[in-house]
C-alpha cells in the first residue's frame, strides 16, 4: 500500500551536507624546453670555470704552472718546479712558522674541510636538523659561501634560505655540532641572511691553567683571569662595572675571585685599588687577609660592612658632584673592590628578615650608584633564581660557570645565551672554571677558563701584600 513502509525496506542516512569551499588554484606545470636547460647548465659551469682562479687562486696557479712546466721540459720540468716549490715552502715552514701557518697551512686546511665535511655532509645533516625548506614540492637549503680555519675552530659562512632567520640555527646548534662532528657551535649574525656558524675542532680549554703572572702595572678595566677559547687571554674588566659569578658547588667560582684579586695584587700594593671582602664560609677569603683592607664573616659584621661600604661610597660622590665625573684611581680615592662569596647567604638564606633587607639594600645601592666612583661589586652566587637574588640585572657582567639546569643559562647571560651556544648546563665537571661570559653591550657570550690560584699562590700574594703595609 502507498504511503505505508514496509518492514523489510532498506533504510537510507540522510546525505550530509557538504561545507562550501572555496576556489583553489595550482600553478600550472610547464614542460621547460630541452634547450633552455642545456643554457642554464652550459651558463652555470661557463661562470665557475670564470670565478675559480678568484675562489681558488693558489691551486689554479699550482695547476697552471705545472701545465706550462710540462709544456716546456716534460717530466723532469715538472719535477724540478716541485721540487723548488717543496724546499720553499720547507724553508718557510721552518723560519717562520706562524705566517706559513695562516698563509698556507689554514687556507690548505679550510678547503679541504669545505669540501670533505662540510660540502659532503651539508643536506643530510640540514635536513635532519630541520633547516631545509620546502616550496611547492623544491627543496631549499642555506648555501655555504665560505670556510675559514683558525688554528683551534672552523668558522663556516652561511648564506640563509629567505624567510627564514638566525633564531631558527640558534635553537639548533647542538643537531648542528654533532652532525659535524664537533664539540660545539655557536651562531654569529653577520647581517642580513648573513651568518657564520663556528664549529671547534677540539675543547682548547680541557687543560687545568697555572695562575697568571702579576701585571706589574695592572689596567684595572682589563685584568688578565684566564684564556679564551681562541686562545687570547681572557681580561675582565673590574673598573666601571660589576661582575656576577654564578656556578654551581666545585665549579670553579673561586678561581675566578682570586684571579680577578691576583691580576690586581700590584696595585693594591700601591694603594691605588682595596679589597673589601665577605666570606661567609671562611675557606675561601681567609687565605688572603693580608690582601685585603676590611674582612668580614659573620653575618652582622658582612651587613655593617656592605653599609660602610654605601657609606663610603655616598662620601666619595659627594665631592665628586659637580667637579668630577670620572673616576680615576688614587692613594686618596682607590678603586675599591667589594668581594662576596656566597651572596645568597645574606640574600635569601639567613633567618633574620632584617639582615636579608639591610644586605640587599646596601648591595642594591652599590650596583646602581657606586661604578662612576670607583666601586666595584665582585659577587658569587650558585643559585641565580629571582627569589635568591633579584638584583642580578644590576650586574653588568656575568659569568656562567657549570649550572645544574639549562633554564639558569638564560638567568644568567640573558634571554637567548642557550640559543647562541652557551651550553653551561653541559659542561663537565671535571673542568672546574670553565665557563660563558657575556660582555655588557654584547649578545655572543665567550666561552673562557679561569686560572687556578694554588693555596701556595695565595700565601705568597698576602706575604708580599704584608711586606708592602696592606692593612688586614
Amino acid at each position: 500500500m502507498l504511503g505505508r513502509k514496509s518492514n523489510g525496506a532498506a533504510q537510507v542516512q540522510p546525505t550530509a551536507p557538504v561545507p562550501a569551499q572555496s576556489f583553489r588554484f595550482t600553478t600550472p606545470v610547464v614542460e621547460t624546453p630541452g634547450i633552455f636547460i642545456l643554457t642554464g647548465w652550459l651558463w652555470r659551469f661557463l661562470r665557475a670555470l670564470v670565478l675559480l682562479p678568484a675562489q681558488f687562486p693558489v691551486a689554479v696557479s699550482a695547476l697552471g704552472a705545472s701545465i706550462a712546466a710540462y709544456q716546456f721540459g716534460g717530466w723532469i720540468s715538472l719535477a724540478v718546479l716541485w721540487s723548488v716549490v717543496d724546499l720553499v715552502l720547507l724553508v718557510w715552514w721552518r723560519r717562520w712558522p706562524r705566517s706559513f701557518r695562516d698563509v698556507v697551512a689554514l687556507r690548505v686546511l679550510a678547503a679541504w674541510r669545505r669540501l670533505w665535511v662540510y660540502r659532503r655532509h651539508w643536506q643530510p645533516v640540514l635536513v635532519v636538523a630541520g633547516l631545509a625548506e620546502s616550496y611547492l614540492e623544491r627543496q631549499y637549503l642555506p648555501q655555504i659561501r665560505g670556510v675559514a680555519c683558525s688554528a683551534w675552530a672552523d668558522r663556516v659562512r652561511v648564506r640563509i634560505v629567505a624567510g627564514t632567520s638566525p633564531a631558527d640555527f640558534e635553537k639548533r646548534v647542538a643537531e648542528l655540532a654533532h652532525g659535524f662532528g664537533a664539540p660545539s657551535c655557536r651562531v654569529e649574525v653577520r647581517g642580513p641572511r648573513d651568518v657564520v656558524l663556528e664549529f671547534p675542532r677540539y675543547d682548547t680549554l680541557a687543560d687545568p691553567i697555572d695562575a697568571l703572572p702579576i701585571p706589574e702595572e695592572p689596567d684595572l678595566s682589563a685584568l688578565p683571569v684566564g684564556i679564551c677559547e681562541d686562545g687570547e687571554p681572557w681580561l675582565l674588566r673590574l673598573h666601571g662595572t660589576h661582575v656576577l659569578t654564578v656556578g654551581v658547588t666545585g665549579a670553579g667560582k673561586g678561581s675566578v675571585l682570586w684571579s680577578a684579586i691576583r691580576a690586581m695584587s700590584s696595585a693594591i700594593a700601591a694603594g691605588i685599588a682595596e679589597v673589601w671582602a665577605i666570606d661567609p664560609k671562611r675557606m675561601e677569603l681567609s687565605y688572603g687577609l693580608a690582601l685585603f683592607a676590611h674582612y668580614a664573616a659573620d653575618a652582622e659584621s658582612a651587613v655593617a660592612l656592605l653599609e660602610a661600604a654605601v657609606a663610603a661610597m655616598q662620601e666619595r660622590a659627594e665631592r665628586y658632584a659637580g667637579r668630577q665625573r670620572v673616576h680615576t684611581p688614587t692613594t686618596r680615592d682607590p678603586f675599591t673592590v667589594v668581594v662576596l662569596d656566597e651572596v645568597a647567604f645574606l640574600t635569601a638564606y639567613h633567618p633574620d628578615r632584617d639582615i636579608r633587607r639591610r644586605a640587599e639594600n646596601a648591595i642594591a645601592t652599590l650596583t646602581s650608584q657606586g661604578r662612576s666612583v670607583g666601586f666595584c661589586v665582585l659577587a658569587a652566587l650558585q643559585d641565580p633564581r629571582k627569589e635568591v637574588l633579584n638584583l642580578r640585572n644590576l650586574f653588568p657582567d656575568k659569568i656562567a660557570l657549570r649550572l645544574d639546569e639549562a633554564s639558569q643559562v638564560d638567568m644568567v647571560l640573558g634571554e637567548g645565551a642557550r640559543d647562541r651556544g652557551a651550553n653551561a648546563h653541559l659542561i663537565d665537571p671535571e673542568l672546574p672554571g670553565v665557563g660563558f661570559v657575556k660582555l655588557e653591550g654584547s649578545p655572543i657570550p665567550v666561552r673562557v677558563r679561569a686560572a687556578f690560584v694554588s693555596d701556595a699562590d695565595i700565601d705568597a700574594m698576602a706575604d708580599a701584600a704584608a711586606a708592602a703595609g696592606v692593612e688586614g
